[in-house]
């Protein structure tokens, strides 16, 4: 082996870059979803604690608002990978979103300030207010990440159109069918 393998004539000067703290906070699963989950059930217990829970304006729009924040925060998160791994993503965003919110959920109830409606929550309804939680996490979030891929994936066709580029689509599509079936030969090959 010559000594020019080992010792290239020109060096290249590699520059590492550290994302913005936002985008590095967004890259994080587990991070993420403990920012949403607490605040999340802290705006809950808010909302049904101050305000007027017989004007429908009222729980509509913390009920709204809290959505937003939810679908938001999963958005960003969701952004920074291929639709791909979304199928992986969106549920365990959806089971650590659900577990600080009824950890939340548990350390209120302990204090005595939890809200059950216009009462406050006894440790005795902690179990089912956590199942509920939980299944309408889970579905909320799933439903809402397969929504989001499908807006995604049309407003990538339709800019890629756009640009003129069906060429780039179509070998998009091509190499995601080939893809496909790799993996199902995979499949296959292991059973």
């Amino acid at each position: 082996m010559t000594r020019s393998g080992f010792f290239p004539r020109q060096s290249i000067q590699w520059k590492l870059e550290e994302p913005a703290a936002l985008r590095r906070l967004s890259l994080s699963l587990p991070e993420m979803a403990l920012l949403t989950g607490v605040p999340l059930h802290l705006w809950r217990a808010f909302a049904l604690t101050h305000g007027t829970p017989d004007s429908w304006s009222w729980v509509g729009g913390t009920f709204l608002a809290g959505m937003v924040f939810l679908y938001v925060m999963l958005t960003l998160h969701l952004g920074n990978f291929t639709i791909r791994t979304w199928a992986w993503r969106a549920p365990a965003f959806a089971v650590l979103v659900s577990g600080s919110e009824i950890v939340t959920s548990l350390a209120l109830t302990a204090l005595g300030v939890e809200p059950l409606g216009s009462e406050k929550a006894e440790l005795s309804d902690w179990l089912p207010t956590a199942t509920r939680i939980l299944l309408l996490r889970f579905i909320g979030v799933i439903l809402f990440a397969f929504v989001l891929a499908i807006v995604v994936g049309i407003v990538r066709r339709l800019l890629l159109a756009g640009e003129h580029r069906t060429s780039t689509a179509e070998a998009v599509h091509r190499g995601s069918v080939e893809q496909s079936a790799i993996n199902e030969s995979e499949k296959d090959s292991k059973a």
